[in-house]
C-alpha cells in the first residue's frame, strides 16, 4: 500500500516550457545586478565562495563567477550553487508577481486530494529546496505548500543514483515498497526502481523519452493510489 509520494517537479507537475521559457530566462537576464547588488548578503556570498572554488576563480571576482553562471545555465548544468542563487533570484521574481508557479491543474487537483487523505507528499527536485518552495507557495492554483511535508534537491545526491532514493526512502521512514515516486525521465525510474521504490512515468505529450518498463499515465488524474 501506498503512503508516500515523491514528484519530480519539470515535466511532472509543471510544464518543461516555464521552467526554460520562464524562470531560466529570467535568472540569466538578473543575475549580474544580483550579484553585484547582494555579495555581501552572507548567503549569496556563500554561493558566490562555492562557485569560485569549483572554477577556480577568487571570489571577489564577480564578473568571471558571474561568466561561469551564465555557462552553467546555457548547459542546463545541475551545480548546486546555481540552482540556489537561481532560487534567490526567482524568489524575487515570484515575490514582485513578474510571474506565478505553473503547475498543471490535474498535479494541483491531486496534489490536494491526497494530502487531505493522509498520503504523506514529498518533492525530489534538480532544483534547489527554495526554488521548489516558490513554485508551488505561488502557484497558479494558490500555495500547496502546505500539502507537502519535505523537500529534497541534489544535495542529497543526484537522480540518476539509486542511493539517492535509498536516502529519501530512509528519511521518510517507510519501507521503499510504501513509496512512489512520480517522474518524467525513464533514467530517474529506473535509479528509484533499483532502490525499490514504486515508480510511474508521467508522459504528457512533450517531448520526453518513454520505455516499456514502468506504468506510464498522461497525467495525474490516472494515478490511482
Amino acid at each position: 500500500m501506498i503512503k508516500a509520494i515523491v514528484t519530480d517537479i519539470e515535466g511532472t507537475t509543471s510544464s518543461i516550457r516555464f521552467v526554460h521559457d520562464v524562470l531560466f530566462p529570467y535568472s540569466a537576464r538578473h543575475l549580474e545586478q544580483f550579484l553585484r547588488d547582494r555579495q555581501a548578503r552572507p548567503d549569496v556570498a556563500e554561493q558566490l565562495a562555492a562557485v569560485a572554488e569549483t572554477a577556480g576563480l577568487e571570489s571577489s571576482d564577480i564578473a568571471g563567477i558571474h561568466d561561469q553562471l551564465q555557462n552553467w545555465i546555457a548547459s542546463d548544468t545541475k551545480a548546486t550553487p546555481l540552482k540556489a542563487l537561481q532560487g534567490m533570484i526567482w524568489q524575487e521574481g515570484y515575490e514582485k508577481g513578474a510571474f506565478k508557479g505553473h503547475v498543471y491543474a490535474d498535479a494541483a487537483e491531486a496534489i490536494q486530494r491526497w494530502a487531505s487523505r493522509g498520503i504523506r507528499l514529498f518533492v525530489y527536485s534538480s532544483g534547489s529546496v527554495a526554488a521548489q518552495r516558490l513554485i508551488f507557495g505561488y502557484s497558479e492554483a494558490g500555495d500547496l505548500t502546505p500539502c507537502f511535508e519535505g523537500y529534497f534537491d541534489t544535495r542529497i545526491g543526484h537522480k540518476k543514483e539509486p542511493a539517492s532514493y535509498q536516502t529519501i526512502q530512509q528519511t521518510i521512514g517507510l519501507s521503499a515498497e510504501e513509496i512512489l515516486f512520480l517522474s518524467d525521465v525513464p533514467a530517474e525510474l529506473e535509479a528509484a526502481h533499483e532502490a525499490c521504490l514504486g515508480v510511474m512515468q508521467l508522459v504528457r505529450g512533450e517531448p520526453v523519452e518513454s520505455q516499456d518498463k514502468f506504468p506510464i499515465v498522461a497525467d495525474f488524474s490516472e494515478i490511482s493510489v
